[in-house]
């Protein structure tokens, strides 16, 4: 009987430890009024990003849903890789509309993405699934998208220059550890 119950024991034990990460809930709101509404172009003569880390996967340069005004590196085969990046949108131009609720960030008047303030879902790319939540951080609105394997996408937003521009940070971590970064500045139309 010991045997049994040490057989469940572990077996909860290890199914504890192998739960996916969940990325804690943003509180919902707009306490101090920030408002990132505009037209937003992608500053001239700004260095693309470059992606260094080697353990995150980016679609080719050439590849459809590589970021636009982005380098990326290579990376692992597919199966080690992130899958995080599919959900980095961006392009040269740039429309946000916010409403008291949520942000709308529509790319080269093609891609539009909505997060609502103190979001917490699934999102979908496709077959990929992962789990988003939005909200504001002072006078920044950040969003984080984390796959099933722990990697995380995170977007901060924040106005500099007396709103006269936009700047966004961008990271991927791997399981809580730093791996890319970028920024990329708008400059108020």
């Amino acid at each position: 009987m010991r045997q049994v119950y040490g057989a469940i024991a572990a077996g909860l034990f290890l199914s504890a430890c192998a739960a996916s990460p969940q990325l804690e809930p943003r509180p919902g709101g707009n306490p101090l009024q920030v408002d990132l509404s505009g037209q937003w172009v992608l500053r001239s003569g700004e260095a693309p990003p470059v992606m260094t880390e080697q353990t995150i996967r980016m679609p080719p340069t050439g590849n459809r849903s590589a970021p636009t005004g982005m380098r990326t590196a290579g990376g692992p085969s597919r199966s080690r890789g992130s899958s995080v990046h599919v959900f980095l949108e961006t392009g040269s131009s740039l429309k946000v509309t916010q409403t008291d609720f949520g942000l709308f960030f529509s790319f080269d008047r093609a891609v539009v993405e909505e997060y609502n303030f103190g979001e917490n879902r699934t999102v979908n790319v496709g077959p990929i699934q992962a789990q988003r939540v939005s909200g504001w951080d002072g006078a920044s609105f950040v969003i984080e998208t984390m796959d099933a394997k722990g990697n995380t996408l995170t977007e901060t937003w924040s106005l500099d220059e007396n709103g006269k521009v936009l700047v966004r940070q961008l990271g991927i971590s791997k399981r809580g550890e730093a791996g890319w970064s970028a920024q990329q500045v708008f400059d108020r139309e």
